[in-house]
């Protein structure tokens, strides 16, 4: 028998978002709802067919099963579903069907979207996607092609010095790109021109070849705001080139960041990058924890605090590869210092270990690999002093395994690729995140291409990574919807790097994998994957708006445990949660395993 009107309305009182409401629109709602009373076994809807409203849990439990058929998500009293259909075209995104005599209440979806267009309580609660952050104007949100002047003077390297010092003082600008055929070659600024030739006596006929920086550091569009910064602080230059393609599109100077400030990451870096010893560096990052929660509170984006915080090793990595130089003498042959790990994605939320490696020109002597096995360790000696501390796995340059020259880096990927045995799968999962950091970039950008190329072509390699890809899975269960840690010091917990964040970079590097993607950043595969045809416009976009959710939870608790004094560490309690962040982090978790279980059927999308 169905319950008395009463009866819904005191247990709507008690269930998110209903108990916002005020009390004549809560009551005016109760009539609205259908009671439906099923018994074990009953399918109440099928996946892809059209919803007839939104579903409320009285008493019972409910399986939630993707397209594949496969259970997503086991659902009991209070727990609401069919909302993340009704929220895109009003078409089930899963099937549903009782486990038990259930009791259920629905609220047709007339009835539904007049709750979320008249109560933005509700509204905010049924909203899956990301909620937009309080956005400053400040470099942290501001991407260079917003700032650098697109079209920069340039003049070729058989100009004269007089010729770029009238030339720029026609523009009232500071510096001059020296280009062939949209290459860049080099840069002059003013300050060049005082203290390189006049400052040194040199004819005004001297060409800009002879004077120039050459082959300066660049950035592209993409990057942020604070990117600049750092590498002028870093670097002690006030001119950054922009460039896209190998072509130069654009110009910042420090004059275009004066109405710009990210004061707080940028002093790390300035700090870190005059550093004379890893015990200063290590005074100097033991205020990571304090910048990440700084950042947090400041409603930045979880990419941009993770990018502003990798930024922190970066700088410590080039800092010790040149202290480096400065003790064992200049590197015989070029070489390549690269990161891989969450360092490498640009993904650091504070002090973790440390995987690296070093690709070395071909033409080293044995010699000249014992001097990169010194200045190995004692650049990774000295990121172990600063806080990043030796991998377990032995995933760094110190590794004779992991120093090597160019070719035999190209023999590596090429056995991983034809024999993907577990050991291979595992390290081209590492190795597929490689970023450069100092060095010659040049000795990677051919071999990642390469290998990009035959790993996707390899449908055996692609099927094992895939496999691979599905053995970390989001922590989903009957109690309030979460599998939570069943003992030990973490009991009572969720795992939101290795069972939140941990699935969505697998998925993305194996997306990037099957579009030969050179992004490494987990969030820019996902945007790439879309782009490419890869993943689905509304899969990726819930993919997007999942990895957000779950890695913004992520930071906001790290950071309460900062300003409480404690370690930040990656476990969560899903009790200390209200019923509207335990609702959108399971669904955010429902998406994953339904990425991961499309993946793992042959379906890279989600409809």
């Amino acid at each position: 028998m169905p319950i008395a009107p009463e009866e819904l309305l005191r247990f709507l009182s008690g269930v998110h978002p209903y108990d916002a409401l005020e009390a004549d629109a809560l009551e005016s709602l109760v009539p609205q709802f259908v009671q439906r009373r099923l018994p074990a076994g009953e399918p109440i809807y099928a996946y892809g067919h059209p919803l007839e409203g939104l579903y409320l849990i009285h008493s019972g439990q409910v399986e939630i099963r993707d397209e594949n058929d496969v259970v997503v998500s086991l659902l009991g009293p209070r727990n609401s579903f069919g909302e993340r259909g009704l929220a895109r075209d009003g078409i089930a995104a899963t099937s549903a069907r009782t486990v038990e005599e259930t009791l259920l209440f629905m609220l047709p979806v007339y009835a539904f979207n007049e709750l979320v267009r008249e109560h933005p309580a509700s509204k905010r609660f049924f909203d899956r996607s990301r909620g937009a952050k309080p956005r400053k104007t400040d470099l942290a949100h501001s991407r260079v092609e917003t700032l650098m002047a697109p079209k920069p003077l340039t003049l070729p390297p058989s100009a004269t010095v007089q010729q770029a010092a009238k030339a720029m003082a026609e523009r009232h600008v500071s510096s001059v790109c020296v280009t062939d055929a949209e290459r860049l070659l080099g840069i002059l600024t003013v300050r060049d021109v005082s203290g390189k030739v006049v400052g040194a006596g040199l004819p005004f006929d001297t060409p800009l070849a002879q004077v120039m920086t050459a082959d300066p550091m660049t950035l592209p569009p993409s990057a942020i705001g604070s990117d600049v910064l750092h590498m002028m602080m870093e670097r002690n230059v006030g001119h950054v080139p922009v460039s896209e393609g190998g072509k130069l599109v654009g110009m910042v100077t420090q004059t275009d960041l004066t109405r710009f400030q990210a004061v707080s990451s940028a002093e790390l870096v300035a700090e870190i990058a005059r550093a004379e010893s890893p015990a200063r560096m290590a005074e100097i990052t033991a205020r990571i924890p304090q910048l990440l929660a700084q950042l947090v509170a400041s409603g930045n984006r979880h990419e941009v605090v993770t990018r502003l915080i990798t930024d922190i090793a970066d700088t410590a990595t080039r800092r010790l590869l040149a202290l480096g130089e400065e003790t064992l003498g200049a590197a015989p042959v070029p070489y390549l210092w690269l990161a891989c790990g969450s360092q490498g994605r640009q993904e650091q939320t504070g002090i973790s270990d440390q995987d690296n490696c070093l690709f070395l020109d071909n033409a080293a002597s044995d010699d000249d690999l014992r001097y990169f096995a010194e200045l190995a360790k004692f650049v990774s000696d000295g990121l172990d002093v600063a806080g990043y501390y030796y991998c377990p796995g032995d995933m760094m340059a110190t590794n004779p395994q992991w120093c090597q020259r160019i070719g035999t880096w190209r023999q590596y990927f090429t056995n991983w690729v034809k024999k993907p045995d577990p050991k291979a799968q595992m390290l081209a999962s590492v190795m597929f995140d490689l970023r450069p950091i100092g060095g010659t970039k040049a000795l990677y950008e051919e071999l990642q291409a390469e290998t990009l190329a035959a790993a996707a072509k390899n449908s055996i390699f692609v099927a094992h990574m895939i496999s691979n890809s599905l053995k970390h899975t989001p922590p989903l269960g009957l109690l309030r919807g979460f599998a939570t840690i069943r003992s030990g010091e973490h009991k009572n917990t969720v795992d939101l790097k290795h069972n939140g964040v941990v699935p969505v970079v697998d998925l993305a590097r194996v997306y990037a994998l099957q579009g030969q993607l050179a992004e490494v950043n987990t969030r820019a595969r996902l945007e790439a994957a879309v782009a490419a045809g890869k993943l689905s416009g509304s899969g990726g976009q819930d993919l997007l708006d999942a990895y957000d959710l779950i890695a913004e939870t992520r930071l906001e608790h790290q950071a309460a445990q900062v300003k409480r004094g404690e370690a930040p560490d990656n476990y969560l309690a899903p009790a200390d949660l209200s019923d509207f962040e335990r609702s959108h982090l399971r669904d955010a978790f429902v998406v994953i395993k339904s990425l991961q279980s499309a993946l793992g059927h042959g379906r890279g999308m989600l409809g």
